[in-house]
């Protein structure tokens, strides 16, 4: 397996800037500022959101990613403002990906009751490749085994590299619905390592990203009590040859979530996404499992992902505050 596993992320490696895709949260409403900027400061109180991934750790934990943000409104000026810190690990270490992102969102008030939030991010990307790792033909003998640094391959000079990073989001919503897109690497950052075909290797592609859903109000909340909903919500991803669109529903009962997704790719179907989770105090915690449902089901070992999202709303003069201004919140799917 680990022979098999080190040929095939040298391939991934030499490749990177060709086929790079960024990776999605399943629970992506628990880190809504890496789907669109347009999201910094849409809730009334500070919010703090971390998650970790683990993708197909049947493949000797494949992917992993883990991100940390936090965002806040500044009424006086009808903004918002965001930080994101993300970090992606592909092959146990082969190769490795860290993005940092700077967030500024403002709102307008198209009517009443109905915002517009116009976000931009700014940041920088780094992609390190740990050369000493890769396994290539050259380095098997079919009696002595794997002789690691016994190939012709020629080594890059350098195996860590920075880029500027700049996206941009848009966030439409209401008391009852919210639709958004956003531009990801606007300035297609170069992350390879090798040349492709002779030429210099390309640019991480832009990522198109629309989403968009509705709240159904089950049971009004107190303070004793939050609020039951039902919110139906959608996910579509494309960045270069990859696509993919999830379908489904959040709930929020009392201070108890969960929720039901199905992913496909456009090309076959993905997963079945199950959500479970709870509430308490400021304290928001996510525990979910990806099915998988393609031709990888029975190897891939699934996906889970964990999330905490931290609302700092027990601040009486914020809620006031809030109050007083009519602003709109974010959804409670998003807190």
């Amino acid at each position: 397996m680990y022979k098999l596993s080190a040929f095939l992320f040298s391939i991934f490696a030499s490749l990177a800037a060709a086929t790079a895709q960024d990776n999605i949260f399943s629970q992506y409403y628990a880190m809504p500022l890496t789907v669109n900027p347009g999201f910094a400061g849409s809730a009334f109180a500070p919010r703090i959101g971390l998650a970790y991934r683990n993708e197909w750790p049947g493949f000797n934990n494949a992917y992993r990613t883990y991100a940390i943000s936090y965002e806040q409104q500044m009424d006086r000026v009808k903004s918002g403002i965001g930080f994101i810190l993300e970090g992606d690990d592909a092959g146990a270490g082969i190769y490795k990906s860290t993005h940092f992102g700077a967030i500024y969102a403002y709102r307008l008030q198209v009517s009443e009751g109905l915002f517009l939030k116009l976000g931009v991010e700014a940041g920088a990307r780094q992609t390190s490749l740990d050369w000493d790792k890769l396994v290539f033909p050259d380095d098997i003998d079919p009696l002595g085994g794997i002789t690691p640094g016994s190939n012709l391959e020629t080594r890059p000079e350098q195996l860590t590299q920075t880029k500027l990073d700049i996206s941009s989001g848009l966030l439409l919503y209401s008391e009852k619905l919210y639709l958004g897109a956003a531009l990801q690497h606007l300035n297609t950052p170069n992350e390879g390592f090798l040349l492709v075909n002779d030429n210099v290797s390309r640019g991480l592609p832009l990522r198109y990203t629309f989403h968009g859903g509705t709240e159904i109000t089950l049971s009004k909340g107190n303070k004793q009590k939050p609020a039951s909903f039902l919110s139906p919500n959608f996910l579509f991803v494309s960045q270069g040859p990859y696509r993919q669109i999830n379908l489904g529903a959040y709930a929020g009962i009392g201070s108890v979530f969960t929720g039901l997704w199905y992913r496909h790719t456009l090309r076959n179907s993905d997963s079945a996404i199950l959500l479970m989770g709870f509430r308490e105090g400021i304290f928001k915690v996510g525990l979910s499992y990806d099915i998988t449902v393609s031709g990888l089901a029975g190897r891939s070992g699934g996906t889970y992902e964990i999330t905490l999202g931290v609302l700092l709303d027990k601040d009486e003069v914020l809620k006031k505050k809030h109050k007083a201004a009519q602003l709109q919140d974010c959804f409670n799917m998003f807190r």
